[in-house]
């Protein structure tokens, strides 16, 4: 049941996918801008959607007539747009910045900037191919990694610098684009 090379894999899309490393500079942005950035309230937010979305995404899809399969495809796509935004550093989903402390908690840093559409996608993408069980466990080592991250932004932003976030983003949005032509052909040319 449990698979710790599938638990492995699955805990590195997503965390490419989420990409709270290449977030930090948005998330010093809007603490800035409010004050404190409530990192549990957050966590626990995009925690509930992810889990929410992995257990009953099927069930949504289904209701649209809309298959796993079909879903991954499209799930490629956003995940290749993704990565050719973190590669080429233009921006093509927006985020809303107008929130009070509170609320930034949950909007715009739990939903979207970490359980996003891209995430969302991917989790229901990466059924197809990952035992749920192994998905979830994927799911709680990267809301453990984004805890630390919120709470450690100070830190981070002094160590990495401009230059050392930039070389992060680039290089997870290279593994994002290999990954989205993996499950592309693979759903689109199954058993080949």
């Amino acid at each position: 049941m449990f698979d710790l090379k599938e638990i492995l894999s699955v805990t590195l899309i997503l965390f490419s996918v989420i990409d709270i490393l290449g977030s930090i500079p948005i998330v010093i942005n809007l603490r800035k801008k409010v004050g404190h950035i409530q990192s549990g309230k957050a966590t626990i937010a995009a925690g509930v959607l992810m889990v929410a979305f992995l257990l009953v995404g099927k069930s949504i899809l289904s209701l649209f007539g809309i298959d796993v399969e079909d879903f991954a495809i499209a799930g490629a796509l956003i995940i290749f747009a993704i990565g050719a935004e973190m590669i080429l550093g233009i921006e093509l989903f927006k985020n809303d910045p107008e929130a009070s402390s509170t609320s930034t908690s949950i909007v715009p840093i739990a939903f979207p900037l970490i359980a996003g559409a891209g995430t969302l996608t991917t989790i229901l993408t990466l059924k197809s191919e990952f035992g749920q069980a192994n998905i979830a466990i994927g799911i709680i080592l990267n809301l453990i990694i984004i805890y630390a991250v919120l709470k450690s932004t100070h830190f981070l932003e002094r160590k990495l610098g401009k230059t050392g976030l930039d070389i992060l983003r680039r290089i997870f949005g290279i593994i994002l684009l290999s990954i989205a032509i993996k499950i592309f052909k693979t759903n689109l040319f199954p058993g080949s």
